[in-house]
């Protein structure tokens, strides 16, 4: 019987091998070719052809992190500090303090860095961030010479506010929060055609400063959930981002024509289990200046698998201009460290698919105490049902509004007390009844 179940095995072998076998004969340049062709006219659609037409792009390239990994599909979930970029709400709903930095090798040799802090005090969240974008700039004469070096660059610095509204035991509230940013466009001096000499001051004409703010709103409530959490699973979320202007140029020749990279965002995340979250978002590029010029919308996906307590994995992807983009990412914690490194494979219009690296390190602070005050109030709520069943109906509210000085909005103590209340009434009348039979 071994012996039969073995050859069966390896005629199946055999049989796959040899279909791999007539699959890479087959496999011809110009199969591959027709393929590609093929595949990447099936996303023609989605590029509008007005790509490029707006100024400060690196608004658009992902500081790397959680919200990579997921295809950029984060305006819904925004659970960690990569929410700057996607839904300023989320500051109000983080459970940690958080500080880190990002670095994203984005295409050739530009790159990305993020420095972030951010930290909420109950229902208010706030933070900061300064990013950097850069690519080296060498110019060279006709001779083939080098004559001038620099940076090309664009620094973005930003303050974040948010408040949630609302948010109680059974409903979480509507979290709305607004990013202040400016923007700097650095672009190194260039040299004199004749003499080679960098002239001084030349790279003003086409620097420039902006100005811009983000808009978001953020709830969560339970829909389709499978496991037991204090926590919603599921996620909504929209935002508006990079609505401003921009000045390019100094002195005489400031100018203000070209519009920023502005968008409207929104999606879900749904968790039906607890180590897995699905989510998902759709994007709309607006170009302010003229929106019959605005870019095509974009969409992407994402899913995240929570296998141990120290390590995760995520994976999306996104279409955004006739651009499939696929991203993988893993996450490690080690004590208060949390460390991601993604890998974005980007398809563009060449056979030579763009591969990109981002690495990110987080620091979580801690909650404020928020913890070790919920447990307290945890532990008086059992203390005041306790005394409820015992039938010490006054004892058990003066417990429960002890809760409340703590977290006004607690609903299990309000609904409580009003339950004790009721039965104190109904005590009364009860009595009141029997006196008068």
């Amino acid at each position: 019987m071994v012996e039969k179940y073995g050859n069966t095995i390896n005629r199946l072998k055999y049989a796959f091998f040899s279909l791999f076998v007539f699959f890479c004969f087959n496999l011809t340049a110009e199969n591959f070719s027709s393929f590609y062709e093929d595949f990447f006219s099936s996303f023609s659609n989605t590029s509008s052809g007005n790509e490029g037409l707006t100024v400060f792009r690196s608004f658009n390239i992902p500081i790397g992190g959680n919200a990579e990994a997921l295809g950029s599909a984060f305006t819904a979930l925004s659970n960690d500090i990569g929410f700057f970029e996607y839904n300023p709400a989320a500051s109000s709903s983080l459970k940690n303090t958080e500080f880190a930095v990002f670095h994203n090798s984005w295409i050739a040799d530009s790159s990305l860095d993020t420095i972030a802090y951010t930290t909420r005090f109950n229902h208010f969240g706030t933070g900061t961030y300064l990013k950097c974008f850069y690519v080296p700039f060498t110019e060279y004469n006709i001779f083939g010479e080098r004559v001038s070096r620099g940076y090309y660059s664009e620094s973005t610095a930003a303050v974040n506010l948010s408040y949630n509204f609302f948010s109680g035991y059974n409903f979480k509230g509507i979290a709305a929060g607004i990013n202040l940013k400016t923007a700097f466009r650095s672009v190194p001096d260039y040299a004199d055609d004749e003499t080679n000499e960098v002239i001084p001051g030349s790279g003003l004409e086409q620097s420039a400063l902006a100005g811009a703010v983000d808009f978001g709103l953020k709830t969560s409530f339970n829909f389709l959930k499978f496991y037991i959490s204090r926590n919603s699973n599921f996620n909504m979320g929209v935002s508006l981002m990079n609505l401003g202007a921009a000045l390019t140029g100094f002195g005489d020749e400031v100018k203000a024509d070209d519009p920023l990279p502005t968008k409207v965002q929104g999606g879900f995340s749904w968790q039906p289990i607890l180590p897995l979250i699905f989510t998902f978002e759709f994007q709309q590029p607006l170009n302010l200046a003229d929106i019959d010029k605005s870019e095509h919308w974009a969409a992407g996906t994402g899913c995240f698998i929570q296998i141990t307590d120290f390590f995760a994995v995520a994976g999306g992807f996104q279409l955004k201009g006739a651009n499939p983009r696929f991203s993988l990412g893993s996450e490690f914690t080690v004590q208060k460290f949390i460390v991601n490194l993604n890998y974005t494979f980007d398809l563009t219009s060449s056979l030579n698919p763009l591969n990109r690296i981002s690495l990110s390190a987080k620091l979580s602070l801690g909650d404020r105490g928020r913890k070790v005050k919920q447990d307290e109030i945890d532990a008086l709520y059992l203390e005041g049902l306790k005394l409820y069943a015992e039938g010490h109906l006054e004892e058990a509210i003066h417990i429960w509004e002890q809760i409340l000085l703590m977290d006004k909005r607690f609903d299990p103590a309000i609904e409580s007390i009003a339950t004790a209340k009721e039965t104190i009434r109904l005590q009364k009348r009860i009595k009141e009844i029997q006196i008068l039979d």
